[in-house]
């Protein structure tokens, strides 16, 4: 799904290959995709967070790896 906006009076929903005037849409359709751009930005964040605690866990791992050397 993507929105593109040919002018901002007339923004243009492109779903599954086809184009819907988003204007034209009713209330409930316009709703859903509310809904699901919601979803999106939630999975992406959460994809961020992943992305954060798996750099800061091989932190960890780094940081244990040394000390453990250094008791050698």
């Amino acid at each position: 799904m993507s929105e593109k906006t040919n002018d901002s009076a007339n923004p243009v929903l492109t779903f599954e290959g086809k184009k819907y005037l988003i204007n034209e849409l009713s209330h409930e359709i316009k709703e859903s995709i509310k809904l699901l751009q919601i979803a999106e930005t939630q999975l992406k964040m959460h994809q961020d967070t992943l992305k954060l605690l798996s750099i800061s866990r091989n932190s960890c791992v780094n940081q244990l790896r040394e000390k453990l050397e250094n008791l050698e």
